[in-house]
């Protein structure tokens, strides 16, 4: 399952900053003047997992292959994107495209960089994207509801339930609320999905600190707080210029020794993954053999089978079983043939709920 994220938020926020020291590339352009990302720039990064290091260590493996993380850097969007300013139909496009949203909100003073709104806001920042935003999925929503409601006149089930809950959202998007604010059940999430509305995707709001605030936020941080509190979204705090710093290093011990003397614990990719993870519901299980051990991401409830479709179609399609052991009795026990001697790998079946950190060999036959 791929992991795909697009960073949006106005001009000069640190958007195309965060995404090259996040991908440790300079494919975006940071400069200080609006729409310098013409186009989205796709950057893919493995994802910091201590356990794979853990597994193939004690596996023996030749290679280690970590699950991988992509990131879209889109244009910055400005007032009236939704009816084409700036970039905005194009940005909008790209934003469709992704299963989540980073918004990178600026929550730094700084005379040199020029804010498109003049001042520093971050809550104003977040309601004029939300505003572009739910403008564009009210224009869409009225042109599905028209077609939906052709098809809902025969016996086209779904899309009676489409036009009930695209009515919904359209009231919701009326009212102010973006389309994530309304209540579905989880046949109607599907739904939902197939409507391909901005603000149904989850969003991460990212506030981006001077260095000095890295550790512990600040006043505006605190404000963004009380927002996602209220949305019931995620957050997380980072500095974008540390971020762009850490990426220079060479190694980890390096990058965890200017951690360090930062005040921090962790740097901001594995906050935005952790974060990530929890939004999309995602986690890992893992495969471990002589020739490599590899990291693989699968949503939080899925059962074997569909586990096993993540590597290829053909295990999901040919499942007969899934041998599982649990990372802890993995690691306690010395490995595979520990863990079987003391009984601890299990055979499961298709019901079998995959869980994280575990390590898995399927069978199956085609």
């Amino acid at each position: 399952m791929s992991f795909n994220c697009g960073i949006v938020g106005l001009p000069n926020v640190g958007k195309s900053t965060l995404f090259n020291a996040l991908t440790a590339t300079a494919a975006a352009q940071a400069e200080n003047f609006p729409f310098c990302t013409i186009e989205p720039n796709v950057g893919k990064v493995a994802l910091p997992d201590a356990r794979l290091d853990q597994i193939t260590a004690i596996g023996k493996s030749e290679k280690t292959v970590p699950a991988q993380l992509e990131f879209v850097d889109i244009a910055g969007l400005v007032k009236g994107a939704s009816k084409g300013e700036g970039l905005g139909n194009q940005f909008l496009s790209n934003i469709r495209e992704t299963d989540a949203i980073i918004h990178v909100l600026r929550c730094f003073e700084d005379g040199d960089i020029v804010h498109v709104d003049g001042d520093v806001d971050p809550i104003r920042d977040a309601e004029t994207i939300e505003t572009e935003l739910m403008l564009a999925d009210l224009e869409s929503i009225e042109k599905q509801t028209a077609a939906l409601e052709k098809k809902a006149r025969g016996t086209d089930k779904e899309a009676k339930a489409q036009v009930e809950l695209a009515q919904r959202v359209k009231a919701a998007l009326g009212e102010g609320k973006p389309a994530r604010s309304v209540d579905v059940s989880d046949d109607e999430r599907k739904l939902l999905k197939m409507l391909q509305l901005l603000t149904s995707k989850p969003i991460l709001y990212v506030c981006n600190v001077s260095e000095e605030d890295a550790a512990n936020g600040n006043d505006f941080t605190k404000k963004v707080e009380m927002m996602v509190a209220e949305q019931g979204a995620q957050m997380v705090v980072i500095c974008a210029s540390i971020e762009s710093e850490i990426a220079q290093l060479d190694t980890g011990e390096e990058q965890q020794e200017f951690l360090e003397t930062m005040g921090l614990d962790d740097p901001g990719l594995s906050k935005i993954i952790k974060a990530g993870f929890k939004l999309l519901g995602l986690q890992t299980y893992f495969t471990c053999g002589p020739k490599e051990a590899r990291a693989w991401t699968v949503r939080v409830g899925a059962k074997a089978p569909e586990a096993a479709g993540v590597i290829h179609t053909d295990f999901e399609k040919g499942f007969i079983k899934a041998e599982t052991i649990a990372f802890d009795d993995y690691v306690g026990l010395g490995g595979e043939q520990g863990a079987k001697d003391a009984g601890k790998m299990r055979q499961e079946g298709k019901d079998y709920v995959v869980q994280d950190g575990d390590i898995i060999l399927f069978r199956f036959n085609v």
